[in-house]
């Protein structure tokens, strides 16, 4: 063999080994980099374990007996929290573009340990009032910022999956103290399950202090370096950090040229620029955001699946089964079918998208509420007799149903409505969709029990198949699909998003669809229909 052709070999073994390892980079680097946005995103999740904590399943039970509760006061203590973290929601815009993301989700976390060692502690039905009102602000502060944090530090590739995981810590681990504080008296048993909140409140403070701060707030102080490190970190390759570091710049109105590690930004005012941008004037996208943001967080609740987790006890002993130990099995039950379907769900989101998984989730609810209403007018209408079948058919609609909605409608609520926000307006819009999720999940929980007293309770669970059929209707018409997409894209996604024709660039627009524009096509077929043209007319 010659020189030539040894020197040619080596150069093409040396290409082919520089070839092999530029394809072996990307993916080496997206493994390493995805562990560390995995590892901020699961922090932030768990402020979903105060929310766990917070909902009172399995205590319930053991507090009515211990304090002697009638049914309005049961109703008033299990819903109230969802009317107290309205405070916390609206609070937790303002909040978190003062002070950052991360701040605020310490400030929700040490909000809810006052107000778990004030419910642990209370000796009667008002200090138990006071500390759920006290822990109902935490909730609401962590219901808004956990969202938002998660979507603003991941990738467009992952973002479903990481933003979705913060249901599972709720469904896990906030049931977890049920169990153990079994084995202790009832006068104590329930007062561990509510003061052991405490406990995980305050490692997520402790722990939210090694997350790095969003990458989008920072850019809005005009903090670019800083932004900027956390973008290499969280992305999957640099390509994608600059890419989104442009993305991001351009949303809050830097211009690209600016590559200080500082720059000065505008000061802002207190929000009521944002305000009327949401409320009073929104363009076409915005408005149209709003309310898929909004009406999303609405049909979370009006379906009524919620009520079924928090009043489930009362569900199955309408349902036919009477021992204290039944009653919490099947409680954990619903516990333990609702987290294995998040679990799938965050693994399907985004691979086969949010509108699918939405769509067949709401499907699956409205069947199981129809059985549920169903099996339960049957027992109504028998009360002399034990239907063992019907029984069994309304312990199946139960958990048919939260594996429904765990798979759809429970995680991606959260996901859709905290990425379709423009930067400028997330953190007051998320705020507000939060605000009309625990306003009806606070009026449902404190009139449910008043609700199917009226109308029987399987009227109810039919009267709320049908609100869950209009939601089907609502994700079908006004959700575009999100998958893939980066955040600063979701305004165009939700309308034509005009560009100022003084820089000299084309307008483009796309509705409510999720094909990507393809202008690279659309020149070259101009260009080619040009060429046609000019060559028809010289032959002419």
């Amino acid at each position: 063999m010659s020189v030539q052709n040894v020197e040619k070999c080596v150069t093409s073994d040396a290409r082919g080994t520089q070839n092999l390892a530029m394809v072996m980079e990307p993916a080496m680097e997206k493994s390493r980099k995805n562990k560390f946005a995995f590892a901020c995103s699961m922090l932030a999740s768990m402020t979903s374990i105060l929310l766990g904590y917070g909902v009172l399943t399995g205590a319930i039970l053991f507090i009515k007996n211990d304090l002697k509760l009638d049914d309005t006061k049961v109703e008033v203590l299990m819903g109230s929290i969802g009317l107290y973290s309205l405070i916390g929601s609206l609070a937790a815009g303002r909040t978190s573009d003062w002070i950052g993301r991360r701040y605020t989700i310490i400030l929700a976390a040490m909000i809810f340990f006052v107000g778990a060692l004030t419910m642990g502690f209370a000796t009667n039905y008002a200090l138990l009032m006071a500390g759920r009102l006290i822990e109902g602000i935490g909730v609401g502060y962590a219901l808004m910022i956990a969202p938002v944090y998660t979507a603003e530090v991941s990738p467009s590739s992952s973002r479903g999956f990481l933003t979705s995981f913060s249901e599972v810590f709720e469904s896990c681990l906030g049931m977890s103290p049920i169990s153990p504080s079994l084995a202790f008296p009832n006068h104590i048993n329930w007062r561990l399950m509510l003061g052991g909140g405490a406990i995980p409140s305050v490692i997520l403070a402790i722990s939210v202090l090694t997350m790095p701060e969003s990458p989008r707030w920072l850019v809005m102080q005009g903090r670019l370096d800083e932004a900027k490190r956390v973008l290499d970190k969280t992305s999957e390759s640099k390509q994608e950090a600059e890419i989104r570091l442009s993305d991001i710049k351009d949303a809050a109105g830097i211009p690209q040229h600016c590559t200080d590690d500082i720059v000065p930004i505008p000061k802002r005012s207190h929000g009521e620029g944002v305000w009327k941008e949401l409320l009073i004037r929104p363009s076409p996208s915005v408005r149209r955001i709003l309310i898929a943001a909004v009406g999303i967080q609405f049909f979370q609740q009006a379906s009524g699946v919620i009520l079924v987790v928090l009043y489930s006890p009362s569900i199955f002993k309408k349902a036919g089964i009477k021992s204290k130990n039944g009653l919490l099995g099947a409680t954990v039950a619903v516990g333990f079918t609702k987290t294995i379907f998040i679990l799938v769900a965050t693994f399907l989101v985004d691979r086969f998208g949010r509108r699918p998984l939405l769509l067949t989730s709401t499907t699956g609810m409205i069947l199981s509420l129809l059985g549920l209403g169903t099996g339960l007018t049957i027992i109504d209408h028998n009360s002399d007799k034990k239907l063992m079948g019907v029984i069994a058919l309304c312990i199946m609609a139960v958990l048919t149903l939260v594996a429904s909605f765990s798979i759809g409608l429970g995680p991606i609520t959260w996901v859709y409505s905290s990425e379709i926000i423009p930067l400028r307006l997330r953190a007051q819009g998320m705020s507000l969709a939060v605000a009309i999720n625990c306003v009806t999940g606070g009026v449902l929980s404190m009139t449910f029990l008043s609700l199917y007293k009226a109308i029987s309770i399987g009227g109810t669970f039919f009267l709320f198949a049908g609100v869950s059929t209009l939601s089907w209707i609502f994700f079908y018409s006004f959700l575009p699909e999100t998958k893939g997409r980066t955040l600063e894209e979701m305004e165009t996604i939700f309308g034509k998003k005009e560009e100022e024709k003084s820089h000299g660039q084309l307008q483009v627009g796309t509705t409510a669809t999720t094909t990507p524009i393809n202008t690279e096509n659309d020149e070259i077929e101009e260009i080619t229909n040009t060429t046609i043209d000019a060559a028809s007319s010289e032959h002419g």
